[in-house]
């Protein structure tokens, strides 16, 4: 038995006719009729009668015939599974992510990305940067969105400059100003984003002199903007967490210190072509460049 002869019979059954089976297979109506004399002899089945110029299915014919109709409901969903892989529609997508991106910007474009996409699987992590890094090293995310720098070789990065802006309150007086120097900071209360990491570092090597009040410290971006949304200080951070935050209470502007705010997009070493993590990166970048203000270069 093979293909070709489940094929002849499914279209002799759907036809009721070997000519117009044969046009349907592209092929000739010998050869149909060869086909279903292989078919029944491989089956030990008779699988129709011949009446004249008539064929008429036998009640083995019809019974055989439900189970051929199950396999091509199979195949056909093979077929458009595969018509959907071709367009990126289907398929898996893992990404790992820090709280920074994970609580923000990226589910807010991932729930765009998914519209069209209804046989994609995607699941989003929100993790600290260095658990993100072990999860594409180790296969359990597909890509993965982190702070850099990064000096383990061998990992697919891209990254673009982002320049760090100062977010106030609204209601507050440097709200007015439309670029902020670090004198305007002296006796102001800071927010710290993350003590101890390099970020963290930057921003003190930047407010070196300045005067602060008695600092707060909050771990997460979301944890740093919400404060200020609140009045209770100002936090130098990344553009991209603050978009989050315009208009609900926080406003955003350029720091005339250039602090470095960049992130890396990281993807597993060694890892074969996949169109849909290209297509995801790509689409990332092109939403993120549209929405969180322009980036300093």
């Amino acid at each position: 038995m093979n293909l070709r002869q489940v094929e002849a019979f499914r279209a002799v059954m759907l036809t009721g006719q070997m000519t117009t089976a044969a046009e349907l297979l592209s092929i000739t109506q010998p050869a149909v009729s060869r086909l279903i004399r292989d078919f029944e002899h491989s089956t030990r089945l008779r699988l129709f009668e011949r009446r004249g110029n008539q064929i008429i299915p036998t009640q083995e014919a019809v019974t055989l015939m439900k189970e051929v109709t199950r396999s091509f409901v199979g195949l056909n969903r093979i077929a458009a599974v595969a018509e959907e892989i071709s367009r990126q529609a289907a398929g898996t997508l893992r990404i790992a992510a820090m709280p920074a991106l994970s609580n923000g910007i990226l589910p807010r474009f991932l729930a765009r990305f998914l519209r069209d996409k209804s046989s994609l699987y995607a699941a989003l992590n929100g993790l600290p940067s260095s658990m993100v890094i072990e999860a594409v090293a180790s296969g359990q995310a597909d890509v993965g969105f982190a702070d850099g720098p990064l000096d383990r070789p061998g990992f697919l990065i891209e990254t673009r400059p982002f320049a760090a802006v100062v977010a106030i309150p609204a209601n507050h007086p440097l709200a007015q100003k439309a670029l902020i120097h670090p004198a305007d900071l002296d006796r102001q209360r800071m927010i710290s984003l993350e003590p101890g990491t390099i970020f963290a570092s930057r921003v003190d090597v930047a407010l070196a002199g300045v005067s602060r009040l008695p600092t707060l410290e909050a771990r997460l971006s979301h944890t740093a903007l919400m404060l200020v949304s609140e009045g209770a200080g100002i936090a130098i951070i990344d553009p991209t967490a603050a978009w989050e935050f315009e208009g609900r209470g926080v406003v955003t502007r350029p720091f005339s210190v250039y602090i470095d705010a960049s992130f890396l997009v990281i993807r597993p070493p060694n890892q074969g072509a996949s169109a849909i993590v290209d297509r995801f990166v790509q689409e990332f970048w092109e939403f993120h460049d549209r929405e969180v203000p322009e980036r300093r270069d």
